[in-house]
């Protein structure tokens, strides 16, 4: 199969013009056997266009409802995701008495951490942990605001400590790599924050 640089159609391999312009196909066609992809994705992109064009032509003489093309998901689908992804950072908390790893939902922007209760469930649930009698039902929130995470104890009865000193309830305290994570006195509910790719 190869694509016509002039006009972004799909062509049998062994065709010397393209049935839909006319271009000729022996000067320079765009082989999906070779790698040459930033032509392949410059044609592909054509063809979306193109196809999206009539798709909207379509609407508008038969008052349809037609839904367009993901040009960008019909490229990955067609020659693979051969460039180089962009690997975004995940933030994680690692229980520290049981190695546990806790990956933070990305889709929230606040993460409430607790035990189940009618008030405010929370998203990261300590019930299961040994000694979670210590933790209060809404103990404390994670906020991400951009790159950067946040904690805050929202009241709880035991306390939570960054690195063994004592958070104000309702002081926020920037999360750095390696920081220690106390719910409630003595410990016992201890975890690592941290990031992984």
């Amino acid at each position: 199969m190869i694509i016509c640089p002039s006009c972004g159609a799909f062509v049998e391999d062994n065709v010397n013009e393209c049935p839909e312009c006319g271009f000729n196909l022996t000067q320079n066609p765009l082989n999906l056997n070779e790698n040459n992809t930033t032509n392949i994705v410059t044609a592909l992109i054509n063809e979306g266009e193109i196809i999206n064009d009539i798709i909207t032509d379509l609407k508008e003489i038969n008052n349809i409802d037609i839904p367009t093309i993901n040009t960008f998901s019909m490229i990955t689908d067609i020659i693979g995701d051969t460039q180089t992804q962009i690997q975004t950072l995940k933030a994680i908390i690692t229980h520290v008495q049981t190695n546990i790893i806790i990956e933070l939902p990305t889709e929230l922007d606040m993460i409430n951490i607790g035990k189940p209760n009618d008030k405010t469930p929370p998203d990261i649930d300590v019930s299961g942990f040994p000694n979670s009698q210590v933790v209060s039902r809404v103990h404390a929130s994670i906020i991400r605001e951009d790159d950067n995470f946040y904690i805050e104890d929202t009241g709880s009865a035991n306390g939570t400590y960054i690195n063994h000193t004592p958070l104000p309830t309702g002081n926020r305290h920037r999360l750095k790599s390696g920081d220690r994570i106390a719910l409630g006195k003595e410990d016992k509910v201890s975890f690592i924050f941290d990031f992984k790719m």
